[in-house]
């Protein structure tokens, strides 16, 4: 089980990312069009570079929705390699054996 300040922490980081979103979308597209003047480019840049790092999705991280490791995460299950272990020995994936001899 992961430490509860690293899941708050990254909770608390997916609701920046949700809040500044449309934002962070704005200025990056305003700072990447090459048809705006310089000046307005670099103001963007500067509102870009002001808003909070943890806003930026780039900073989240996934982690299991069970336990909460942030290693070893199958996208497309949402758990980790250990917890879909446990569930597939205690049969509860379908069609999910684990092997032993």
């Amino acid at each position: 089980m992961a430490k509860k300040s690293m899941i708050a922490r990254e909770k608390k980081r997916e609701a920046l990312v949700k809040k500044f979103a449309a934002k962070r979308a704005a200025l990056k597209e305003i700072v990447s069009d090459q048809e705006k003047p310089m000046e307005e480019r670099f103001r963007a840049s500067l509102a870009l570079a002001k808003l909070p790092r943890n806003s930026s999705a780039v900073r989240l991280h996934n982690r299991c929705q069970l336990t909460g490791r942030p290693h070893a995460y199958y996208r497309k299950l949402k758990i980790s390699r250990i917890a879909l272990r446990d569930l597939g020995s205690s049969g509860q994936i379908p069609g999910m054996v684990k092997s032993s001899w």
